[in-house]
Order: C-alpha cells, then structure tokens, then sequence
C-alpha cells in the first residue's frame, strides 16, 4: 500500500518526540520540586544518562554536587538544596533528622550549619561536606512525617533523638522546652514519643524535665529553677511576671517570690548571651529600675544554677525565701 511507507517512516519520530516532551516535563517537575537538586538515580529513571548529565555539566547549565547528585543551579547552594543534597546523595530510603528536620518543622534559634540525615542502612557511602549521616534501627514509617516536600522526620522523634544521642543533656532538655514554648508540640506528646522510641537514652532524664515543662518551665534554666526549689524545700516560683520600671517600660522577670513579711524576692539568671558588653550593660540598668523599697533583685548565672544551685537556694533562703536545706548544703 503506498500510503504504508510515509507512515512507518514518520512513526519512530513521531514516538521519539512524545517521549522527548514526557522526560523534559518529568526533568521540569523534578527542578520544581527538589529546588533544583537532582539525583543521577532520579534523571537515569526519565531517560537522562550520564552522558547527557556530563555534557550539561561541561557546559556549566549543571553542576556537580556530590558523586550522586547534580544541581541544575549554579552557584552558592541555599538552606533548602543543601538539605535536598544530603537526602539525595543518601538515597530513597533517607530523611532529615535532628535539628535540620526541626528547623522545617518551625523550630527557631536553634539551627546549625550542617545538615543532619538519617539513613536506615549502611553507611557506605562518599562523606558530604557540611552533611552528617547517621543510621536509625528504628523503622521510618514511624519517623517520617507526612508534610509535602523534602523528606523528613517528625517533630517530635526528631529533637528526642537528636537530645538523646548527639547533645549534652542539659542542652537536650533545653531543645524540649524550647520546642513546647515555642507551641510547635507538647510535652504530652513528647512524652509519648518517649514510649513509642523505647529503648531511648536518658529517657527518665526526659520524662522528670517534661513533667516540670507541663507545668510552665519555658527553658533549661527555668528547669534548673524547679529543680533547686525541690532540693531546697522552696515554693514554685512566679515566672515571667510583668512589671514597670521607673523609665515606665514594662518588663519581666524571670522568678520571684514572697517572703513572710510581705516584701518580693526577684531572681534573674543569666545566660552566656548576657555576658557581652552592651547586653550586660541593659542588664544591669534593668536590674536597678525594677528594684523598689519593697522588692529586692538578685542575680546568678545559669551555669551557678546548674552546677551549684545549693549555693543559690542559701543566699535566697536567707533573703526571705521560705525553704530548707540539709545542714552540710549551708
């Protein structure tokens, strides 16, 4: 039939140009989703070798990252392709963890330069600057958050893993408190979480410091506070109470109590951030305009209040403070 040859003819091109149009909108749907970082496993699976990766590369459209991953961007990777490149270059059966996958979860002022993932197998794979890698026995259908995007784990195993087996345990219970203050979770849920990852290191240190959470602890130092009113027989203190200086700011003090005869006990702790010039000026100023005739403000440093908070609970006990201490603490 005449007609037959021009058809077969054109059919190879035909059929050549549709799968041409399939990859370049899966390539494009790829860039858009992964902000630009891509997987050479990812690029095989629509039909872009390495040949073709390696001549975008020599004319400097891509560039690459690590052995396993490219980037259709030049330049100074962001925040988000730098987490984008640890996950890829891990591979499918990777997420980020730690303080990395906190961050996206809205995590503030806790956020760090590398970026951490969890991976469920062997690490056999190249080191990644500015990437750390660690393996999780744990299966990560529990782990894994379901929020669209760059795989990551949830909230919550996340910073109890990363307290549990990478901080320092005060630093650990900090990054709890911060997360409840900061109404991203609960310490009910936190401790459930606890339940749900067992075994889990300093799981009771976790549990005391959530129980004190619930009832209001904001921060590390705050849980310091509990902790020596418990040793010292002190009442709870008033936290974050509101008070105008004589400038007419308002301000608000980190802890206070009553003492019998009517008059308020005020303390302030102090973190390292206090200790620079200008912030311990202000400081010190704020300290001196919330004193009245009536109210006295003391103050210590939160590593005093860690390391020796029997010494912080005398010199408060003997400004007024009702509490107790054992003879040998005096």
């Amino acid at each position: 039939m005449p007609s037959s040859g021009p058809a077969e003819r054109h059919e190879p091109r035909s059929l050549d140009d549709a799968q041409r149009t399939r990859r370049d909108g899966a390539l494009r749907r790829l860039v858009g989703d992964q902000a630009g970082i891509v997987a050479r496993r990812q690029l095989t699976a629509i039909g872009i070798d390495w040949d073709a990766v390696d001549a975008h590369v020599a004319a400097r459209r891509w560039v690459v990252r690590t052995p396993r991953v490219v980037s259709t961007v030049t330049g100074v990777l962001t925040t988000e392709q730098r987490r984008w490149v640890g996950v890829l270059h891990a591979g499918p059966r990777s997420i980020l963890g730690g303080l990395t996958a906190a961050s996206r979860h809205g995590l503030a002022s806790w956020e760090r330069d590398d970026v951490t993932v969890l991976v469920d197998d062997e690490l056999s794979f190249e080191h990644v600057p500015g990437v750390r890698f660690f393996r999780s026995r744990r299966p990560f259908r529990l782990l894994t958050s379901t929020k669209p995007g760059i795989p990551s784990a949830l909230l919550e195993p996340a910073i109890l893993l990363w307290a549990a087996y990478s901080a320092p345990p005060r630093v650990g219970v900090g990054v709890l408190a911060a997360a409840v203050q900061q109404r991203l979770t609960t310490a009910e849920r936190l401790t459930e979480w606890i339940d749900q990852l067992h075994p889990l290191r300093r799981a009771k240190v976790f549990r005391s410091a959530l129980g004190d959470i619930a009832l209001g602890a904001h921060s590390a130092a705050e849980l310091d506070v509990a902790r020596m009113c418990l040793l010292a027989r002190m009442p709870r203190p008033v936290r974050q109470r509101p008070r105008v200086d004589r400038s007419g700011k308002r301000r608000w003090t980190d802890c206070e109590w009553v003492t019998s005869e009517g008059r308020v006990v005020v303390l302030e702790v102090a973190g390292p951030a206090h200790q620079e010039a200008a912030t311990w000026d202000d400081d010190l100023r704020r300290l001196r305009r919330i004193t009245a005739h009536d109210r006295v403000v003391v103050q210590c440093s939160s590593r005093e209040l860690r390391h020796e908070p029997r010494q912080v609970a005398v010199d408060l006990i003997a400004l007024g403070v009702p509490g107790q201490l054992p003879d040998s603490a005096a």
